[in-house]
């Protein structure tokens, strides 16, 4: 839900970095596994204990993945690849987080479970009707090359929910369930909402 709103804010203040990523002679793809690599360094870092330095690593990894599409936007280098690349790997770095936790913190196994079940249904809900929407000519104002349907839960809803479950460990028997329920609206959501898009639109 909040990504649209810093997608819209970051390029007016990240140009210094994009300009170093293109003088380093890097790809948006090769950015984009860059920030991959540097989310499994916080993955890495969760397993150990070292919550704070997952903590910082993490939005590291995550201001990477915003600076991919930003770069390929301002130097036109814009590729269906990139974008289906870029969604494949979100979803390797939050699932690999949800790993780290359950083996840091197995005795909250069943919430783990269940929100690595909800993400496989977000991201389903949400590309599937991201391209119902392309079909039926619905608006799009994300300025994503591959369209995702808005919802409550999100990259940036994602990374607050992991930055609570490192800062506050304490609360996960509390937090983990309100994530999870979260991620069930969402879902829930988006299912209305094809409902609403697409439900009167049947032949």
């Amino acid at each position: 839900m909040i990504d649209n709103h810093f997608r819209a804010l970051l390029p007016r203040h990240v140009a210094p970095l994009v300009k170093l990523l293109n003088g380093l002679g890097l790809s948006p793809n090769q950015i984009t596994v860059l920030g991959l690599l540097v989310a499994l360094v916080s993955v890495y870092l969760v397993t150990q204990k070292m919550f704070i330095g997952a903590f910082v690593v993490w939005w590291l990894s995550r201001l990477l993945d915003a600076l991919d599409g930003i770069y390929a936007r301002t130097y036109k280098r814009t590729s269906h690849f990139g974008a289906f690349l870029d969604i494949q790997l979100d979803m390797l770095a939050y699932s690999a987080m949800v790993l780290a936790f359950a083996w840091v913190y197995p005795e909250h196994s069943r919430q783990w479970l269940l929100m690595l079940f909800c993400y496989v249904l977000c991201i389903s809900g949400a590309l599937g009707l991201g391209a119902f929407e392309n079909q039926h000519g619905i608006a799009d104002h994300s300025g994503r090359s591959l369209r995702i349907a808005v919802g409550l839960a999100e990259g940036g809803e994602t990374g607050i929910a992991y930055s609570v479950f490192l800062l506050a460990p304490a609360w996960l028997p509390i937090t983990t369930w309100v994530w999870i329920g979260v991620l069930i609206i969402t879902i829930v959501a988006r299912l209305l909402l094809a409902h609403a898009e697409l439900g009167s639109r049947e032949s």
